[in-house]
């Protein structure tokens, strides 16, 4: 899919997009150097939350654990030119920047994955319900090495779950919530790719092959949806000047 519209129309209809190659190898080698060595500063910090349980991080652009360059770094990749055309047309009106996340394989290699809609942790199934019409929020998903990639159901970001898979997602009836299910698709990555996908659609990450993938999040320029937002993962007046989309920033 290397046309932007037809992107959009996959999106609508299924949920998310893939465009391979997306990134040149030695943008991917740059990016590397900031992401590992916030991911191990990160480690250290958390160490006994990633020894016990963790697959992913958050708020990347937060001091103190990078300083000011690296950061500089991360929000140039949010607003580059080419991943805010990519996605500006998903969003009905203005779109905002909501948040960074890195996704990692758990230290335990035992350790199942899950299948849920990220809403699930702060809504209540009704409010489930209405956030598949009233809000859009995306991942832009950037592997940094080549991996298994993610699980998604087609669709799911538009529509309420089956009964199927609404005893998975939250163990019902006697089902596990990495027990696997009949409508989901396998997405592997490879590094340099970009996975556009709804926040809201049923998904799991696949782990393995020490996984690294940086995702930047955007929302609705909504105030329902901003009050999540981190002020401190925002740039400062200085850096917006600095940044070509800066306007994802705005409050």
């Amino acid at each position: 899919m290397t046309n932007p519209i037809e992107r959009q129309e996959h999106y609508r209809q299924h949920g998310y997009f893939h465009v391979p190659n997306f990134y040149s190898a030695n943008a991917i080698d740059e990016l590397k150097v900031v992401i590992e060595r916030f991911h191990q500063r990160w480690i250290q910090e958390h160490l006994a939350f990633y020894q016990d349980k963790a697959v992913n991080s958050a708020y990347l652009t937060c001091p103190p654990l990078l300083d000011a360059d690296d950061r500089l770094t991360l929000f140039r990749w949010i607003t580059d030119e080419g991943l805010v055309k990519a996605v500006q047309g998903i969003f009905p009106d203005r779109m905002a920047f909501m948040n960074t996340q890195l996704f990692f394989d758990p230290n335990n290699p035992q350790q199942k994955n899950y299948w849920h809609r990220d809403p699930q942790y702060h809504l209540s199934l009704q409010e489930q319900r209405e956030s598949l019409e009233n809000h859009n929020v995306i991942h832009c998903r950037i592997p940094l090495y080549d991996e298994p990639g993610i699980e998604l159901v087609p669709g799911s970001h538009q529509r309420w779950d089956s009964q199927e898979e609404l005893n998975v997602r939250l163990e019902k009836d006697g089902a596990c919530n990495f027990d696997d299910l009949s409508t989901g698709l396998e997405l592997p990555l490879n590094a340099g790719d970009l996975l556009v996908f709804s926040a809201n659609m049923i998904h799991r990450g696949l782990y393995g092959n020490n996984r690294l993938s940086l995702d930047i999040l955007f929302c609705d320029h909504h105030p329902e949806l901003l009050k999540h937002r981190n002020s401190d993962c925002l740039p400062d007046e200085l850096m917006l000047t600095k940044l070509k989309h800066n306007e994802v920033f705005a409050e």
